[in-house]
C-alpha cells in the first residue's frame, strides 16, 4: 500500500532524529588521542671542552753572578721563599780584593806620572820663554801630559769596575719569588752567567696545556676558566701564548693561559683544567623538529598540563633550525611535556593520553 505524504514525512523526520542520535553517541564515546610527548630540559647551547695542565710562573729567572770565582755560600735553597735584593749566595771576595788593589795602586801611580808630567809642562814652558828650549820640545811635553792624563782617566775606570766586580760578589734576587731550582753547591767554581739559582716569580701565575692540532680552532674567541684538581676555586682565564708549531713527539701545541686573580690557594705545579666554552651561555631546549607546528601565525608547541593532561598551545621562539631538532631559545621551561608526534591534527585544550615520555634537551 503507497504511502501518503505526511506519512512519508513522518518517516524521513524518525530517521534523521535515529541518526543525529547515533552520531551524538559515536562522538560521546571517542577516545582521547594518544599523543608522544617528550620532557624538556634545558641547558646551554654553547660547547665546552676541557684540556688539563699544569700550574706555571710566567717568569722564571736564572740568577747568576756576572763574574766568575768560587762560591763561598749559597744561602737559600728549592721552595724557600725570597725577596727582592735578598743574598741568594756569595764568592769566596779573596781574588777580587786582590784586583781591587792591584787597580787602586795602578790608579796611585797613574796620578804621580801626570803630576809629574804637568810640572815638566809648566818648567818647558818658563824655558821657551827664555827660549832655552825649543817649540817642539813644548809640544811633545804637552802631548806626554795629555798621553799620562789618557793612563789616569783609564786606571780611574779600572778602580771603579773593580770595586763593581766586589759587588757581584753577592748574588741577589732580582724579584720576590720562590727558588724552583739550584745549580751549584758551596765549593763550587762558577763562570759568569752560569744558573745558581732559579727564581720563579709569583705575581703572575699561568696554566701550560697541550692542545691537539685538530683543536686549535676552540682557542678562536672562547671564554677561559680554569679550575684546580684540588680545590673548589674557579678563576677566569686567557690565552696569552700560543706555541708557533707542535711538540715533535706529541704533536700538540703547548698553550699558557694566565690566570690574573690567582690567589694563594694556586700554588705552583698544581694540576688544573681549563674549560674553555663557546657560544652563547643561555640555557636553550633542542627539541624534536616534528615538536614544533606554524600555521602562520608563528612557530607554537603543544604543552601537556599534568594533571588534566590537556593541551596548551604556546608560542615559541626559534634559535635555529637543524637536521631533526629546532632550538628553542624562549617559550620553554624546564620539565614541560610537550607533544612531539602529530601536533597538526591537535586542538588547543584538548584532552590527550600519554604514550610515551622522553627527553628533550640540549646535550
Amino acid at each position: 500500500m503507497p504511502l501518503t505524504i505526511p506519512k512519508r514525512i513522518v518517516l524521513l523526520g524518525a530517521m534523521a532524529l535515529s541518526l543525529a542520535a547515533c552520531q551524538e553517541e559515536e562522538v560521546a564515546e571517542r577516545p582521547d588521542p594518544v599523543v608522544r610527548v617528550a620532557t624538556v630540559r634545558l641547558s646551554p647551547l654553547a660547547e665546552t671542552r676541557t684540556y688539563t695542565g699544569t700550574i706555571v710562573p710566567r717568569t722564571e729567572v736564572a740568577e747568576a753572578f756576572r763574574v766568575g770565582g768560587k762560591v763561598a755560600e749559597r744561602r737559600v735553597d728549592v721552595g724557600d721563599a725570597v725577596k727582592a735584593g735578598e743574598v741568594l749566595a756569595r764568592l769566596d771576595p779573596i781574588d777580587l780584593n786582590l784586583q781591587l788593589e792591584q787597580q787602586r795602586a795602578a790608579l796611585t801611580a797613574a796620578r804621580a806620572s801626570l803630576a809629574k808630567a804637568k810640572t815638566d809642562l809648566e818648567r818647558a814652558r818658563t824655558l821657551f820663554k827664555r827660549g832655552h828650549v825649543t817649540q817642539a820640545a813644548l809640544d811633545a811635553q804637552a802631548l806626554a801630559v795629555d798621553e799620562t792624563r789618557s793612563r789616569f782617566e783609564q786606571a780611574e775606570r779600572a778602580v771603579a769596575l773593580a770595586e763593581n766586580q766586589m759587588g757581584y760578589a753577592e748574588l741577589t734576587a732580582s724579584a720576590d719569588g720562590v727558588v724552583s731550582a739550584v745549580g751549584v753547591e758551596a765549593g763550587q767554581v762558577v763562570s759568569p752567567g752560569q744558573m745558581v739559582v732559579s727564581v720563579a716569580r709569583l705575581d703572575e701565575k699561568e696554566v701550560e696545556v697541550s692542545i691537539p692540532e685538530s683543536r686549535l680552532a676552540d682557542l678562536e674567541g672562547p671564554t677561559a676558566e680554569v679550575s684546580l684538581w684540588a680545590g673548589d676555586g674557579l678563576y677566569a682565564a686567557k690565552v696569552r701564548e700560543i706555541a708557533p708549531e707542535a711538540n715533535g713527539t706529541s704533536r700538540t701545541y703547548p698553550v699558557r693561559f694566565s690566570v690574573p686573580e690567582a690567589d694563594a690557594n694556586v700554588r705552583l705545579g698544581m694540576t688544573a683544567t681549563v674549560s674553555l666554552t663557546k657560544g652563547d651561555p643561555s640555557p636553550v631546549a633542542r627539541i624534536p623538529m616534528t615538536a614544533v607546528l606554524d600555521d602562520g601565525r608563528g612557530p607554537v608547541v603543544f604543552v601537556v598540563d599534568p594533571p588534566s593532561h590537556e593541551l596548551k598551545r604556546r608560542p615559541v621562539v626559534v634559535e635555529a633550525y637543524q637536521s631533526r631538532n629546532a632550538i628553542i631559545a624562549e617559550g620553554l621551561e624546564d620539565g614541560d611535556r610537550i607533544v612531539t608526534l602529530g601536533v597538526q591534527k591537535l586542538q588547543d585544550g584538548e584532552r590527550v593520553r600519554l604514550a610515551e615520555i622522553q627527553s628533550a634537551s640540549a646535550d
